[in-house]
């Protein structure tokens, strides 16, 4: 412990002799251990750390499995689905099913929207998690007729009900409806969405049809059941009206809850902490290539040591202890820089990251900064020491103590660590290349609407006091004439949903001609209720026929409108127009709806997602309560335009919140969110790794020069031109250059396989980017060697046959 102590001091003292060097390589350490400590507490506290909920590994998420439009592999359920599968359950403890909601409270000074849930009874004790005041759901809560309940959120206490210690058996209004708090639930707790704020009994009403299709099902598998014995279970669940024997199939979809939590962010996450991965690396490599320098510098001073009875081991001991203390100051400094790191991702990233309250550091993020400074010092620091411990005792101790230039396996050691370091930057450079393009193609994406100068907001209605289709309509039609009467307003129409992610519903249909087919296997599509002048306002193209009209009303015959994707799929070289069709199957009592005209595609699901069928009934004949008002303006800002719609709502129903208001700019740009995070966080480590290995090789050619300038001197006292210098520098630069691109292009179009599902529009081998990206590295390395090159052109000759 005494020589232990002794070697830190030491260390120590060393390190203050030379405070440049000791200032460059703690801070780039610094740089790669607070990227990775940054970035791993976001991954700590999203993937790692288990679920706010009991025995957690048992919790899973239940869906249909249909076609695409629908939703592919996690098709909602409908209510029929779901008392088929609690009727037949024989592998879970208990079902659940919830549907994610807004409600409009009017119990504070102005009425507002707040996010909140539909559940069944069970669904807090499948969680595991209690009240933290009063009680949640009773199974009888859930029945038709029952009074109606509400459990509220800690934070809608406090803000809202000003933390009342009595709230339970308070009323509150939501949706012009009555409901009895019953209970609190703890802090923290928001399943299944963000922000959830309320959660109230969903009274389950005998279906009259198989859809429409809205729920999700949670359950908590009985213990040992696994979850492929699960999936086997939900398989065997049929519709009991099909007859005596369950419709066997793979129908239905179970999944982990964490897979249903985090599963869309897992991707991307590992990506930004591989490519943190590779910034530490080539910051290991840089300092490596500083102590290689620094241990030449101190030949003589380890040949003494040596020469006086110190073991190889106690050498490497000290040097290693020095590259620890390095280390070690670079993790404080990188857990400082990590600190502020994490307030800026916090402040950049989108709001429909999961978990992202739970980032912090703590002890499992201390540990991880621990380890990598220690692991890193060792990488760093182990390769020099080695090699500073191969020692030549008679010629380092010759007068002078040097040789006129560097021994070959320093100069090996310390190219390699170049070499790595470009391999390295090249790996992160094609992936960044590839998100950059990625993105870039998504940004050019035609959504299918005329965005500019289009505002939207949302004007959900009281359920109970709009439940007649006529109320719904006529406060929307009066809606519409206020509005339009605005100042600036050049159109106005209400929608069921809006691009691009906007999409809420979906139902499937049957062609008129179609012979009887099972409701699980009819086709799906995107359903919309839109005014006549949604297209206008939203300039979606009219392909054929004509738009709605005010002719198309309850009393009229029922129309259609549907996008080319349904057209060409299900008319193909046919006009569809005066086709007709109806939602449902054939034991559905709906009735057929005439198309009467095509409209162009609109990207209802994300940019990202393929176009689906989708088609539109005029509100008019089936009006819904929940509806968004888009407006085309005149002006150059259609948010100036909030207040007075705002009157205008007001003056119809002082009780109808204007809540999600955004322009539809801002909803096209909020959609691509996450890509533009991941996208801005790996071009940023990007530009890290590139200054770096620009330095690296800055570094490991000044050296060279410094080492070889008897060597310089020489060639040019033989008659060398200044341009034969340069070349032999350059160049020598450039081959180190020219083999990390090599090594590093292979090793990143492995790595980039992985990236697949991160990319639109372009392949993990896109060959563009990898030769854009090699030619890029290529440049700054060939600057970073031309700075000392030309400098070795301005060597003396004289001077340097008396270098030392």
């Amino acid at each position: 412990m005494g020589t232990l102590w002794q070697d830190v001091r030491y260390g120590f003292r060393m390190l203050t002799k030379k405070p440049g060097f000791t200032i460059a390589a703690v801070l780039a350490l610094a740089i790669g251990i607070g990227a990775n400590t940054a970035i791993f507490s976001v991954v700590n506290a999203v993937l790692l750390r288990p679920l706010p909920y009991k025995e957690a590994d048992r919790l899973t998420l239940v869906w249909l499995k249909g076609p695409e439009a629908a939703g592919g592999d996690r098709v909602p359920l409908s209510v029929a689905d779901f008392l088929d599968w609690r009727a037949q359950n024989q592998v879970f403890e208990k079902v659940a099913a919830f549907g994610t909601n807004l409600f409009n409270y009017t119990g504070g000074e102005m009425p507002e929207q707040v996010r909140g849930a539909s559940v069944t009874a069970d669904f807090f004790d499948i969680l595991g998690t209690p009240a933290a005041l009063g009680r949640t759901f009773l199974p009888e809560e859930d029945r038709p007729d029952a009074s109606p309940v509400v459990v509220v959120s800690h934070s809608f206490w406090q803000k809202r009900l000003a933390s009342d210690p009595h709230v339970a058996g308070r009323a509150i209004t939501l949706n012009d409806k009555v409901y009895t708090i019953i209970g609190v639930m703890p802090a923290g707790f928001d399943f299944p969405q963000q922000e959830s704020q309320l959660w109230t009994a969903f009274q389950l009403q005998p279906p009259k049809r198989r859809g429409p299709y809205f729920l999700q099902g949670v359950a908590r598998l009985k213990q040992g059941v696994t979850l492929e014995q699960a999936r086997a279970a939900m398989n065997l669940v049929g519709d009991p009206t099909q007859g005596p024997k369950p419709v066997a199939g793979d129908r239905f979809n179970v999944l982990p809850l964490s897979e249903f939590i985090v599963g869309d962010v897992r991707p991307a996450l590992f990506v930004l902490l591989g490519a943190v991965a590779l910034v530490l690396l080539i910051a290991t490599a840089n300092v490596a290539n500083l102590l290689l320098a620094r241990a030449s510098a101190r030949e003589k001073e380890i040949s003494i040591r040596a020469a006086l009875g110190a073991s190889r081991a106690r050498i490497i001991r000290q040097l290693l202890t020095e590259s620890l203390l390095l280390a070690g100051l670079g993790g404080l400094l990188g857990l400082l820089l990590a600190y502020w790191g994490i307030d800026l991702l916090l402040a950049l990233s989108p709001a429909n990251i999961p978990r992202l309250h739970a980032v912090r550091i703590d002890a499992q993020v201390l540990l991880w900064t621990t380890l990598i400074s220690l692991v890193s010092g060792i990488i760093f620091g182990l390769a020099p020491a080695l090699q500073s411990a191969r020692w030549n005792l008679n010629e380092a101790l010759k007068e002078g103590g040097r040789s006129m230039t560097e021994s070959f396996g320093k100069r090996r050691l310390r190219s390699a660590f170049v070499i790595a370091e470009i391999a390295l930057t090249l790996m992160l450079l094609s992936s960044a290349g590839l998100l950059i393009k990625s993105f870039l193609r998504l940004q050019r994406v035609d959504p299918g609407v005329n965005a500019e100068r289009v505002l939207t907001m949302q004007i959900p209605l009281p359920r109970s006091r709009y439940e007649k289709d006529s109320a719904r309509a006529a406060f929307y039609q009066q809606l519409l004439e206020r509005v339009k009467a605005v100042p600036g307003v050049q159109a106005a129409a209400v929608s069921s949903s809006l691009p691009p992610d906007l999409i809420s519903v979906s139902d499937n249909f049957s062609l008129e001609d179609q012979a009887a087919t099972p409701a699980d296997q009819l086709p799906a599509g995107d359903l919309l209720m839109v005014s006549p002048d949604y297209f206008r306002a939203l300039g979606i193209p009219l392909v054929r026929g004509r738009y709605f009209n005010e002719t198309d009303t309850a009393d009229a015959p029922p129309v259609v409108i549907v996008n080319e994707t349904l057209a060409r799929q299900f008319f193909p070289g046919q006009d569809p127009v005066g086709k007709r069709f109806r939602q449902g199957g054939a034991e559905q009592d709906q009735p057929f709806m005439q198309i009467v005209g095509v409209v162009g595609d609109v990207k209802y699901e994300g940019l990202e997602a393929k176009v689906q069928p989708a088609f539109y009934e005029p509100f008019l004949q089936s009006p819904w309560s929940d509806m968004y008002l888009a407006v085309q303006s005149s002006t150059t800002d259609p948010l100036t335009l909030v207040p007075a719609i705002r009157q205008e709502v007001a003056a119809l129903d002082k009780d109808v919140p204007v809540a999600a208001i955004n322009t539809m700019d801002q909803l096209l740009f909020k959609s691509v969110a996450q890509p533009r995070f991941r996208t801005l966080l790996v071009a940023i480590f990007s530009a890290m790794a590139l200054l770096l290995a620009a330095i690296g090789i800055y570094g490991v050619i000044s050296y060279s020069v410094a080492k070889r300038t008897h060597e310089i001197g020489i060639r040019m006292a033989l008659g060398a031109q200044r341009r034969d210098v340069l070349k032999m520098i350059v160049g020598q630069g450039m081959v180190l250059t020219l083999i990390g691109v090599l090594i590093g292009v292979a090793a990143a179009l492995l790595v980039t396989r992985f990236m697949s599902g991160l990319l639109y529009g372009v392949t993990a081998t896109d060959p563009l980017t990898f030769i854009a990206v090699s030619l890029m590295l290529a440049l700054v390395a060939l600057l970073a060697t031309v700075i000392p090159a030309h400098r070795a052109t301005k060597v003396d000759p004289m001077e340097a046959l008396r270098y030392e």
